[in-house]
């Protein structure tokens, strides 16, 4: 009976300690929370504030009675935002669209195509992620600018179509599928282009979902390219032209309209992440899966 008392008394300290260390760590991400997110609402509510009101405030206040939306008609009447916004939507629909094609065949041909040197080759094709990426816009700065297409969606475009992670992610993801199901689609006379099509691609929907969203980001957010490969405000995409319009008056002056162009900028993303961030750790744990 002594025994008996002992492993739950033993059991009852486990489990408060277990529940002390989850309060904890709830505690702590909440605050962690807070932290990142406060900057966000910093954004949010100065853009709703009047150009007086803000400029009024000695010691800043956390919270508005009179928000206004005037804020954000400036934001596109005073500067180009909507011209910035289609360029980007450009950009971004046609170099993720390029890329998925490139992805795809070449993460096929790593994973199952058999030709000589293949190891060594994709051995390389790994070691280009060593190399640092100013040294990578440099040589596309030069080559472009050689090719004299600076200025031009074609310039912006072309040097962002590949990516070696995004390769080699969804190649581990092919490498998963059996390889019975090949040699089965080229008994029936499958070929190569309609076994990827019909079998691979349909099979690993969620990594290729994945990338779509992860290169769409990082199309978004692309700042430093299109900042060296455009000087005029016609190819300005949404990042470069926030700085312009920080670099400019209205943006030196107009502080809320600025934090309204940002709010403006800022919403697909933060929606196309929250609507499909499932998808994104879904993809990522069956691309890092083996087996």
């Amino acid at each position: 009976m002594a025994k008996q008392i002992d492993y739950e008394q033993i059991a009852r300290r486990s489990g408060m300690r277990r529940k002390a260390f989850r309060a904890v760590t709830y505690v702590f991400l909440t605050i962690w929370a807070l932290v990142v997110l406060f900057p966000f609402y910093w954004m949010l509510l100065s853009s709703i504030k009047s150009y007086g009101a803000y400029n009024s405030e000695y010691i800043p206040q956390f919270f508005t009675l009179s928000p206004t939306l005037e804020n954000y008609v400036q934001a596109f009447t005073a500067v180009p935002l909507a011209q910035y916004f289609i360029n980007t939507v450009i950009f971004t629909v046609a170099t993720t669209a390029i890329m998925l094609v490139v992805t795809v065949l070449a993460a096929f041909a790593f994973a199952r195509l058999d030709f000589k040197g293949k190891d060594l080759a994709f051995t390389l094709f790994l070691s280009l992620m060593m190399i640092p990426n100013e040294l990578v816009v440099i040589t596309n700065f030069v080559t472009v600018t050689n090719l004299d297409m600076r200025n031009t969606f074609l310039g912006l475009i072309l040097p962002s179509v590949t990516s070696v992670f995004y390769i080699y992610l969804l190649k581990e993801n092919f490498s998963q599928i059996p390889d019975e199901l090949y040699y089965a689609a080229k008994v029936d006379g499958t070929s190569d282009l309609k076994y990827l099509l019909k079998v691979m691609v349909p099979i690993c929907r969620p990594t290729l979902v994945t990338i779509t969203i992860l290169k769409v980001i990082e199309c978004w957010n692309s700042y430093v390219w299109p900042r060296l490969i455009t000087d005029k405000e016609a190819y300005f995409l949404v990042s470069n032209g926030i700085q312009s319009i920080r670099e400019n008056g209205f943006g030196r002056e107009n502080i809320p309209a600025m934090m309204a162009a940002v709010v403006v900028i800022s919403v697909p993303l933060i929606v196309l992440f929250l609507v499909f961030r499932k998808k994104i750790m879904e993809g990522v744990s069956r691309g890092g899966i083996k087996g």
